[in-house]
Parts: structure tokens; C-alpha cells; sequence
């Protein structure tokens, strides 16, 4: 009788300590997957001091692991993170609620390691040569000197060693090393560790030859000889790897063939290879053609299909596939319509149409392979409506993805739709925009569709709550007649009103089939970039409903005198595997580490290579089509820094031919992605890139303190000494002296601000700063911080509520929070009327005069002195910058002291007060005559120069 042992399942384990908010019940779960796989999920099993612990086994054997924490209806905490490093020890992390990073060891202090006096060792060594003569392994612990092992027990893996340690007197862990007996040779460089025992002190490891593992199972050691890897690096250089070592002596081109092409030569993949190697160099005798699928062989290894590597965005595939044309996408007529997507490393291509969105299976019909990679096909008749997608055959794979390039989708948005955008327009469709005539000129409001025009005391009718045309809805009214949504933000003079995302976004945060239940986020997660969202219309399943009324809404908005930003998000995608991107040109729009993972700056998995060329032209292309189609007036980059400088420079360069009135901000931070510090689009950069605004975070965190720090306080809540700080934000963030300067070369490249979407409003700060100051103190603050935005240099951006000093009740992250946490609160609004009209005379002094609006570094330093104060105060005198009858000179001061103080005043005259802490505007509100002025504590005071001695 033959009996053959069962083979033991591989498997991969995990540990993931949770800690949630405190008070927090909410029943959160794991989503697990491993690298490039399909996710499960895992709950969470125990609790130990830190948290709730899940320990998770996959199936197969990973490196790394990817893990989301959240709940069954997909809230989650956080977005995705990894374990990496797992096969050198890296299995088990904590996690903080809040904190995206992942932690190795417990962030709130490690627990001691468990002691041993005895500890038993049993080592498998497995040599892929078969040569085991003189190896031996010296084993110590942190307790005791080295001593030498044999390996004097042959079994089916390889050589076997057993060794039992005695009087350790509290040893932890286990080093060793496989080396020659002699020491004349090292089979992994580097000491190694073991640190998991049994309850007995014992342990058993398996090792392999040149790899630095530990191996936790004989079966995870792959010892039958196969290639691992076969990828394209340039158009006539392969990459082979394979898991055993050969020669590469062993005939011609050692012995590999290559199906498709012919080798020109096999060297080993660096120079000091040597002959033994398992991965080499296949530099082919012309160049590839990566719409093929090629195939390489070795006798005794098998086969393998070639894949995409580094080939992918080099300059080479630039060259050879960079396609300048204007029609990628559907371009619809009503007696036909093309297709063309861009798909260069697809051997077959196929259109497929859907009768509706949840059909399950389609009609195909063939595509062409065109000019520069890429594909075109053509359906006669009127179109209009039709849904489709794009099937790419990927090597020996088929994968299916939504047009990037669609302007219309299905429900869901996983299905693209052809739509006469012309049908679109609504009624009075103008393509004037209202009058702005510097970036300097701009004040941003920023605020949420849904925000907007949820509450329900808003006065904006049911079927319009949450949607664009709620926001078209105009002469609302709610608690005491104050005005709301669009009237109210038209009521506060501001110029722009900025949407954070109202492109389709992901269907794991709203799901616009189930919009009788409320749902809520922010949409910082791209699913389809030139589709507006479907949650925001009143009919998602018609894909042209979305268009019309979006535009409705910006032509409403418009004929208020008010301009429209949008916030893009084009620095990554929900999942980049699961990206239209990434299914119809694997490897090529994100960014990739030297090892081959994703480049994570951004904090959410994955950064978008907008260096590349087709990756640029998306972008450029995406931003102008909503500038031309949708008469949007401005853009705000989500994480800019993230993108390159000359992507940046080139949106500019294409909005600057539509209307060089339309602004581009972003945030400029300095993030870790995988691209050369000079090419970043940060605000080091800023002298790189004219035209385009950063978010200054240097006020906004001398204000307040900082947003990493809940309790750290800025200038209006209590620290000292920040008066240099203050003074480099108001003078725009320009070079006004070689003390008072940040990043600017001129004023509209400064975004000035307190608060915005992001972290803890000002109001919800301050409480946790201040926790015992009074209400009024807080409003003072509140209003000092406000008036330094709207009295500074630069473009004012404000967020939506600010106005009536808003609250999230604390929440610092409410992208997924409920509408109750989220909505603006028009009950609110009216509490705070004082403070409401406060800042609507701060706007239209703003808007009264250049002096607070300067356009060029120049014009500043001319025109924009500082005085002499006491400690914690900052004032300054603006003179007009246009040479005018009427005023000449303003002065103003913000004082952070809690008692009054006195300031010299640059000359004598009738000082107009037209802001006094109380109230402000264009009106005066009293005469201050003399040299000097008093300005009461939390306060800022704007006086106006009428007649000068």
C-alpha cells in the first residue's frame, strides 16, 4: 500500500489590535485581503489592555496584507492600510481610531516580553546546491554567548539541528546565523531572530538557502524549480526571476527560449551576479511589442507569460504610445458614435454595450487596434443613452473597465453612457462668467451639496434636500427668517462658493441605489472623474438627469454673481486594482516604489503618477472639459503635492486659454511619494509654478495651533510670541523681508485661511484649547482669527459656517459622520446673527478697497508697513496700491491679549473706526482723533485715514 503524507494548508497569519474613540459601541469588523487579491472579513475575536484584537489566517502565503476597519454598512475608520514585511517578522500591528498610521509595536507603551530560563530550538535547512559539507548554524540568545550547531540529521527537507538551552535566566529571543564552520562564509548576511515560543519554551523553523526568511511551514518553501517572474523593463530587455538558483552556463542563452521574440543575449541581472543565479537579464535582438503576449521557458522550470514592468511610463513607452489626440472617450453624433479608449499593452479590445445598469451580461463588438496605442470603434444610429464599457485582453487576462473618459454613467457609475451633452443645457445656458479680475479678488467659500441644503429647517423643498438643485433653490428662508443655502451665502458677498467633490465617487460610500436611506461623505475617493455625483440629483438611474441639473445649479449660482470651484481629487482612486486606470493599463497611472508596491503619500494606498504622460493629459483634459462644458470657475488640487510641477504648470497653461480668470489652489504639502523632491508640486516649489495658490498652513496653524495637536494654541487662544508668524500671513506669504516671508513670489499664491473641511472647525478648537473660557470669549477669538484672514493679503478661503462660527460637535473627521454632525445649522445661524453681520462688513471692507487685495510682491512692500506694538498685538498701515480720490491709508491692529492696549498710530488725523471688534464694515462707527488708539482685548480695529496733518 503506497502511503503518501497529507500535505499541510499554507497559510498566512495576522495580528490587528483595534483601539476605537472611547464611548465608541459601534460594531466594527475587519475587511482583509491579501496583496493584489479579493478581500473577506474577519471580526474581531478578543480584547487585551490596548483594544479589540483580530487574529486572521489567509489562505496562501503573503507578504504583505491589506486591511480595512469598518462596519457591515461600509463606515469606515480610515481608509486602506498594510502590513508589510511579513515573511521577515512584520505580522502584527495596532491601529488607533483616527490615526491612519499602522503601528509595529503598541503605540501606548510594549508590554514586556515574555522570559525563559530554558528554550529548545529545532532548525530545517534546506540547500537548493544540495551541498551541506561544513555548514553549521551559531545559535546564542540575550542571555548567553554563541555556540555552534550541527546539522547531523538528513530528512525529506533537507538537514536538521536541535539544540537545548539551559540556565538562560530570562533570555527572550534566539539568534542565529548559517555560516561555513569556519566562518569563511555566510548563508544570509544578517543576524536573525526568533522570538515566538511555545508555552514549553520550544520552536521549530524551516530556512533555504540565500533567503533571509523564517519559514513557519516546510511548505512555503518552494523548492520545485519554477520562474517566479518574467517582466518587460525596457522594449528589448526581460527580467526573469526564478525561486532556484542556475547556471548560467547551462547552454546557449542559458538555456531559456523565448516565444515571440528572439534573444539577442542572457546575462545575469547585476555584474556581480556570478554564474549561479536566479534572476537574469533577456535583451531580445529588436524591440518588443507590448500588445503581444510573449512566453518565456527553461527546461526544468517551466513556462511563464511575460508581464509589464518597468517598461511601463519609461521615457521609451512615452515616446512610442503618448497620444495628443482630443477624442479618447465617446464622441456622439446622432448618426454615430466612436469609441477610442488608450489601451497600448492590450493584445485584443472589445466594446460592450448594456441595455441597463444591472445587466449581467452585454453585447461585444471588436475594436480596432489604432495609432499610438490605442483602439477605436463605431456604432451607427443614434446612441444617445446607450451604456457600455471597455473589454481588454492583459496577457492572458480579460479585464472589463468603465470608460475613463466617460462623461456619463449608469447608477452606481459602473457602467459608462453615451449623452448629447448638448440635450444638457438648461434653459438661458451663458457661458459668462461674473466679473472677477484678480485671483486677489477671490474670496472662497467652501461647502458640501448636502451640507448646504439638508437641515431640516432650511426652507429648501424635500425633494430638493441634498441635491444640486437644492442648491439652486433661491429666497429660502428658516428659523426667524434668516436666509439659507444659496441666499445666505450670496447674502455674505463672498465671491466663490468651492464644492468638495461632486464628481462620481465610490459606491462604498454612497450608494445611489439606496438613497431613501441617509448616507453621508465627503467623496474624497474617485470613481468616475468627469461624471457629476448621482447621490446629488434627484434621478441617478437617467445618466443625463446629473448632468442637467448640476449645470442648473452652477447657472443659478452664476446669475447670483457668484463663481463655482471644484475640488479635484485626481492624486488617487478608492483602490488602485480596482481603478478603470489600472484594469486597462496595468502598471502605468500610479506610482510604484523601487520594490514594487504602491507609493503610498497620500496616506489611502495609492498616488497617481501624473508624471506620466497619458496620466498628465488625463488630468489636463478632465479639468478643462469641466471648465468648457460646465462653466466651472476654479479648482481646488486635493493633495497637489502629490503631482508634479510641470503637470501643475501645464493645467494653468490650459485654463489660462479658456479664461485666465479661473483659479487653480492646492495643497502644496510636502508629501512621501515616490517622485524626486524638485519635481514635487508643493510649496517648496511654489517659485516653480506661477498662478497657482497654495493653502497656507503657517497662519492657519499660527491662528489656532496646530491641527495635529488638539490642545496646542495660536495667537488668538493664548500663545505668545507669535506675532512674526501673524505678520508672514498677512503679508500674503510673500519675501517682505528675509524675517517675514513663507513660500510666495506673489500674493495669489497664498491661500489664507483658519479652518476648513478638514480637522476641528475653529469654534470646536478653541473649546478644546480654552475648555474654560466663556462663550463670549470664545466668540472674540473666533472673530479676531476670521478678521486676520479677510485683513490679509493673499485669497481669503472660508469655510462654509465659519461665518456663524460652526460646530461639529467635536468631530475632526467627519468625511462619513451624519447629516446631524455635518449639516449646516440654520437655528444656529440665526443665534449668531451679531456675529453673522460681523463678518459680512468684513467681506465688504475686504471688497471695498485694493488695499487689502494687492496683486504683486511689489505693490506690497510698498504699500504695507508694520508698526511698533506691544507684545502679542500685530498692526500694520495699508496704503490704497490705486492711486484714487478717497482713501489713502488704513490701519490696522489685532490685539490677543486679554486686556486692552495702546498703539502709536502713524499719524494724526480723523481716523475713521470701521471695525471695532463689536461690529465692522464700510461705515463708520466712530472717530478716533490724535496720535494713538486704544484697542480693547480679543479684538481687531480697522481705522481709515480721512484727514492728515
Amino acid at each position: 500500500m503506497n502511503v503518501t503524507p497529507a500535505r499541510k494548508k499554507i497559510t498566512t497569519k495576522v495580528k490587528i489590535h483595534y483601539q476605537p474613540k472611547n464611548g465608541d459601541t459601534k460594531d466594527w469588523n475587519l475587511w482583509v485581503w491579501p496583496d493584489g487579491r479579493e478581500g473577506q472579513v474577519f471580526d474581531f475575536t478578543g480584547e487585551d489592555a490596548f483594544g479589540k484584537v483580530a487574529e486572521v489566517e489567509l489562505d496562501g502565503d503573503h507578504d504583505r496584507v491589506g486591511f480595512i476597519i469598518r462596519t457591515d454598512s461600509w463606515e469606515k475608520d480610515g481608509g486602506d492600510r498594510f502590513i508589510q514585511g511579513i515573511w521577515l517578522g512584520s505580522d502584527e500591528v495596532w491601529i488607533k481610531s483616527g490615526d491612519d498610521q499602522v503601528y509595529t509595536l503598541n503605540p501606548d507603551g510594549s508590554t514586556s516580553p515574555k522570559t525563559y530560563d530554558s528554550l529548545e530550538v529545532q532548525f530545517n535547512y534546506y540547500r537548493y546546491d544540495q551541498i551541506y559539507d561544513n555548514w553549521d548554524i551559531w545559535v546564542w540568545t540575550d542571555k548567553t554567548d554563541g555556540q555552534a550547531l550541527k546539522l547531523d540529521k538528513e530528512t525529506a527537507f533537507g538537514r536538521r539541528g536541535t539544540i537545548k538551552l539551559e540556565k538562560l535566566n530570562g533570555a527572550t529571543k534566539v539568534g542565529f546565523i548559517v555560516r561555513k564552520s569556519d566562518w569563511s562564509e555566510k548563508d544570509v548576511a544578517e543576524d536573525r531572530f526568533i522570538t515566538r515560543f511555545s508555552g514549553e519554551g520550544k520552536a521549530e523553523i524551516w530556512l533555504a538557502q540565500g533567503q533571509q526568511r523564517i519559514f513557519d511551514q516546510p511548505e512555503k518553501v518552494d523548492r520545485t524549480p519554477r520562474i517566479t517572474k518574467a517582466v518587460i523593463d525596457e522594449l528589448n530587455k526581460i527580467t526573469m526571476h526564478t525561486n532556484l538558483p542556475f547556471l548560467l552556463s547551462d547552454g546557449v542563452n542559458a538555456g531559456i527560449q523565448l516565444d515571440g521574440a528572439e534573444i539577442d543575449k542572457v546575462e545575469g541581472h547585476s555584474t556581480d551576479s556570478g554564474n549561479l543565479v536566479n534572476r537574469v537579464t533577456i535583451t531580445t535582438k529588436g524591440e518588443l511589442d507590448l500588445s503581444k503576449t510573449y512566453r518565456v521557458s527553461k527546461e526544468g522550470f517551466g513556462m511563464a507569460t511575460v508581464q509589464m514592468g518597468k517598461v511601463i511610463g519609461s521615457k521609451s513607452f512615452e515616446e512610442k504610445f503618448y497620444y495628443p489626440g482630443n477624442d479618447l472617450g465617446n464622441t456622439y453624433a446622432k448618426a454615430k458614435t466612436q469609441f477610442r479608449v488608450w489601451a497600448p499593452t492590450a493584445s485584443e479590445a472589445k466594446l460592450v454595450t448594456y441595455e441597463k445598469y444591472n445587466s449581467p451580461s452585454g453585447t461585444e463588438f471588436p475594436m480596432t487596434r489604432s495609432e499610438k496605442g490605442t483602439w477605436t470603434a463605431e456604432l451607427q444610429g443614434d446612441q444617445n443613452g446607450t451604456l457600455y464599457t471597455y473589454r481588454v485582453k492583459i496577457g492572458d487576462d480579460w479585464n472589463e473597465a468603465v470608460d475613463p473618459y466617460a462623461r456619463a454613467v449608469a447608477v452606481n457609475g459602473d457602467k459608462g453612457a453615451v449623452v448629447n451633452l448638448e440635450a444638457t443645457d438648461p434653459k438661458k445656458w451663458k457661458k459668462n462668467r461674473p466679473k472677477m479680475e484678480n485671483p486677489e479678488d477671490a474670496i472662497i467659500y467652501e461647502a458640501h451639496i448636502r451640507d448646504l441644503t439638508i437641515h431640516p429647517d432650511s426652507g429648501i423643498p424635500e425633494k430638493y434636500k441634498g441635491k444640486f438643485l437644492g442648491v439652486a433653490e433661491t429666497g429660502t428662508v428658516g428659523p426667524n427668517k434668516v436666509k439659507t443655502g444659496l441666499s445666505h451665502v450670496k447674502d455674505l458677498g463672498i465671491t466663490h462658493l468651492q464644492f468638495i467633490p461632486m464628481y462620481d465617487y465610490n459606491t462604498a460610500s454612497v450608494d445611489e441605489t439606496k438613497l431613501d436611506t441617509p448616507q453621508y461623505n465627503w467623496g474624497y475617493d474617485p470613481k468616475n472623474y468627469n461624471v457629476p455625483e448621482g447621490s446629488y440629483s434627484t434621478d441617478p438611474y437617467t445618466p443625463a438627469v446629473r448632468i442637467r441639473e448640476m449645470k442648473q445649479m452652477i447657472q443659478t449660482i452664476h446669475d447670483n454673481d457668484i463663481r463655482v470651484m471644484m475640488d479635484v481629487v485626481y492624486n488617487h482612486m478608492f483602490s488602485a486594482f480596482e481603478s478603470n486606470f489600472h484594469k486597462l493599463v496595468p502598471g502605468y497611472y500610479y506610482r510604484y516604489n523601487d520594490d514594487g508596491t504602491l507609493s503610498n503619500g497620500t496616506g489611502v494606498g495609492n498616488d497617481t503618477a501624473s508624471e506620466h504622460k497619458m496620466m498628465r493629459k488625463f488630468i489636463i483634459d478632465s479639468v478643462t472639459y469641466w471648465a468648457r462644458e460646465f462653466h466651472i470657475d476654479g479648482f481646488r488640487f486635493d493633495l497637489m503635492g502629490i503631482h508634479d510641477v510641470e503637470t501643475m504648470n501645464e493645467v494653468r497653461k490650459a485654463l489660462d486659454k479658456i479664461d485666465p480668470s479661473i483659479i487653480v489652489i492646492g495643497e502644496g504639502w510636502d508629501l512621501g511619494t515616490n517622485l524626486p523632491p524638485e519635481l514635487k508640486a508643493n510649496q517648496k516649489n511654489a517659485y516653480k509654478m506661477p498662478g497657482i495658490g497654495h493653502f497656507n498652513d503657517d497662519i492657519r496653524d499660527g491662528l489656532k495651533g496646530s491641527v495635529f495637536d488638539e490642545q496646542d494654541n495660536g495667537f488668538v487662544n493664548g500663545k505668545d510670541s507669535m506675532e512674526l508668524r501673524i505678520k508672514k500671513g498677512v503679508a500674503g506669504g510673500i519675501s517682505y523681508t528675509q524675517e517675514i516671508k513663507t513660500f510666495a513670489e506673489d500674493p495669489e499664491q497664498t491661500v489664507t485661511y483658519v479652518e476648513a473641511h478638514d480637522n476641528h472647525t475653529l469654534w470646536d478648537k478653541l473649546q478644546l484649547t480654552n475648555p474654560n473660557d466663556s462663550e463670549q470669549t470664545w466668540k472674540k477669538m473666533h472673530k479676531l482669527a476670521t478678521s486676520v484672514v479677510l485683513t490679509s493679503q493673499g485669497i481669503s478661503f472660508i469655510h462654509a459656517g465659519q461665518e456663524f462660527m460652526r460646530t461639529k460637535g467635536g468631530d475632526h473627521n467627519s468625511y462619513k459622520s451624519p447629516d446631524s454632525i455635518n449639516q449646516l445649522d440654520w437655528n444656529r445661524r440665526s443665534d449668531f446673527d451679531k456675529e453673522v453681520e460681523y463678518f459680512k462688513g468684513l467681506v465688504a471692507l475686504r471688497k471695498s478697497s485694493p488695499a487689502f487685495r494687492m496683486t504683486t510682491e511689489e505693490d506690497i512692500r510698498n504699500h504695507l508697513e508694520f508698526l511698533q506694538t506691544p507684545a502679542n498685538t500685530v498692526a500694520f498701515v495699508l496704503e490704497n496700491p490705486v492711486k484714487r480720490k478717497g482713501t489713502q491709508r488704513y490701519v490696522v491692529a489685532y490685539n490677543a491679549n486679554r486686556s486692552t492696549v495702546e498703539i502709536e498710530l502713524p499719524a494724526k488725523g480723523n481716523w475713521k473706526v470701521l471695525v471695532n471688534g463689536e461690529r465692522a464694515g464700510t461705515r463708520t462707527l466712530g472717530t478716533i482723533r490724535g496720535e494713538k488708539m486704544k484697542v480693547p482685548p480679543l479684538s481687531t480695529y480697522v481705522l481709515e485715514l480721512t484727514g492728515a496733518k
